[in-house]
């Protein structure tokens, strides 16, 4: 898988711009269990349940809902009492199960029927860490492409056959179902999908306010050596990266950012992949499509313009990647942004 995963008649949902446009805020519901971590619960919790008008973020109706009754314990002690039950599933656009308890235990019968009930009736359906397991025991991902984190990778691969394990990457968008990999990646999954039902500003905002990255591509590895340090101060590459960003339309090469880096072609190999967790040339795509996507989204340039600022040459090369990479068009993917 060379980018993010999306399929063909979901590359954008088709719902995307009318709901956009609608009064009626998305519902997104989260589901609660006995033994949660709190970590996890609360990562699409802070993406999806404040508001943030200010920065152009349009409202949710976030419902967390348990799948048990009582109040339910968490793995740092307190419990929580979720003010919604699987009830709350009937109406929702988005539902997350955000993690799972323990990999060798099913989930509930009614947790899965809610689930299959909710994915029949068109909801996207994301299962963060773990939660890949309950997606799975739902058969949701059946014949589908899924990840989970990398440490369960091989017994999610044993328990689900006819599940297409990829345990190499952050998060996977095969279009009504998302999965992704640990805590951070779950996070980074949210944003995605943020970014995808709202608009890279939307989500740019959020994740400058969560102070995170707004953008990883989910086909990065999971187990990065070296994460990438903030802004200004950490690895010898970082400041690089921030220059090769505001220089996409050069012709960068392995061995003209190597030279430039003052390192031999194998050791910025390996430091490029330790620090960004991809090679060289997939990390430049994705930040090529990624500045593609953005001035499709905010700005009226020609087709033409874009794939020059973002470094692809020609509007052909520019459509090529961008249906290789999203199963759709630049001027499409503008369409649906942008109401056209």
């Amino acid at each position: 898988m060379s980018m993010v995963r999306l399929n063909e008649s979901a590359a954008m949902p088709a719902s995307s711009a009318s709901a956009t446009r609608s009064a009626s805020p998305r519902v997104v519901a989260v589901i609660a269990f006995d033994r949660v971590s709190p970590f996890h619960l609360s990562v699409p919790c802070i993406v999806f349940g404040d508001e943030r008008p200010e920065g152009g973020v349009p409202p949710f109706d976030l419902r967390v809902c348990a799948a048990e009754a009582g109040p339910l314990s968490t793995t740092a002690g307190f419990t929580i009492a979720a003010p919604h039950s699987l009830d709350g599933l009937a109406d929702a656009d988005v539902v997350i199960v955000p993690s799972w308890r323990d990999a060798a235990e099913p989930p509930p019968d009614a947790l899965c029927d809610a689930l299959r009930t909710a994915h029949a009736r068109g909801a996207i359906v994301v299962g963060l860490c773990l939660g890949a397991y309950v997606l799975a025991h739902a058969g949701l991902l059946d014949g589908r492409t899924a990840t989970t984190h990398w440490a369960w990778a091989d017994d999610f691969a044993g328990r689900f056959a006819q599940v297409r394990v990829d345990p190499d990457v952050l998060y996977i968008d095969d279009g009504d179902l998302l999965t992704s990999a640990g805590t951070a990646a779950g996070l980074d999954c949210c944003l995605h999908l943020l970014r995808r039902l709202c608009g890279t500003p939307a989500a740019n905002y959020v994740a400058r306010r969560l102070v995170v990255p707004p953008h990883r591509q989910g086909n990065q590895a999971q187990y990065v050596q070296q994460p990438l340090a903030a802004r200004g101060r950490g690895t010898r590459l970082s400041g690089m990266l921030d220059w090769i960003r505001e220089n996409l339309d050069a012709p960068h090469t392995l061995d003209s950012l190597a030279q430039r880096a003052l390192m031999s072609r194998r050791t910025f190999t390996r430091q490029f992949r330790q620090t960004t967790g991809a090679t060289v040339g997939a990390w430049l795509l994705g930040e090529r499509l990624t500045r593609a996507q953005q001035l499709l989204e905010t700005t009226d340039e020609p087709i033409d313009n874009v794939a020059q600022r973002a470094g692809f040459g020609s509007a052909a090369s520019l459509r090529q990647h961008f249906m290789e990479a999203f199963r759709t068009s630049p001027s499409s993917w503008r369409r649906e942004f942008r109401g056209g």
